[in-house]
């Protein structure tokens, strides 16, 4: 059976999904950590693109790691996307480059053994596996606010039918809507 493809992801309800601490304030609340911390639990590999992984490496792997997020993202393997960078790049715990082509990396990684697979940020990376039919469930955290800027995720892809499969909204005002491709 092969393993499922998920990513989530910030958004603003005008369609930004780069940048989001520029545009979440205070909009986490119980609820969506809750939620958030259901979703991680069954995720066992990691792709990230180039500017994820170097935020993150950053962010999540020393003593004042974030204690939530940072234990999860430690010890899961993690998948790095990029062009620019060389495998000595790659030095955080349980981190790899993908070599070669990535949507050919990701079909072989989802029929392996394993947990779920989750791309964590990513832009180009989940357009890029959105376009190739390769993501199972894309979740939006919708947060109630109108970003001022930034790109957003669906930006130059082809018409994509999807089906929910999923809508909750939190205490605060955010709205996660779960996707799965459309089947006829």
């Amino acid at each position: 059976m092969p393993r499922k493809l998920i990513t989530t992801l910030f958004y603003s309800v005008n369609g930004v999904a780069e940048a989001p601490n520029t545009f979440q304030f205070d909009s986490f609340d119980d609820d969506l950590a809750r939620l958030m911390s259901e979703a991680i639990a069954s995720i066992d590999t990691n792709i990230l693109g180039r500017v994820t992984y170097q935020e993150w490496a950053q962010a999540f792997s020393g003593p004042e790691a974030d204690p939530y997020f940072g234990p999860f993202i430690n010890k899961t393997r993690k998948f790095v996307a990029s062009r620019t960078l060389a495998p000595e790049d790659i030095t955080w715990a349980n981190s790899e480059l993908i070599e070669g082509d990535l949507v050919a990396f990701v079909r072989e990684l989802k029929s392996s053994e394993g947990g779920t697979i989750a791309v964590q940020g990513s832009l180009s990376v989940v357009r890029q596996l959105v376009e190739a039919g390769l993501i199972d469930e894309l979740t939006l955290i919708i947060h109630p606010v109108i970003a001022g800027s930034g790109a957003g995720l669906f930006d130059g892809l082809a018409t994509t039918r999807l089906k929910l499969l999923s809508a909750k909204a939190t205490e605060r005002g955010n709205i996660l809507a779960t996707y799965a491709p459309f089947e006829a």
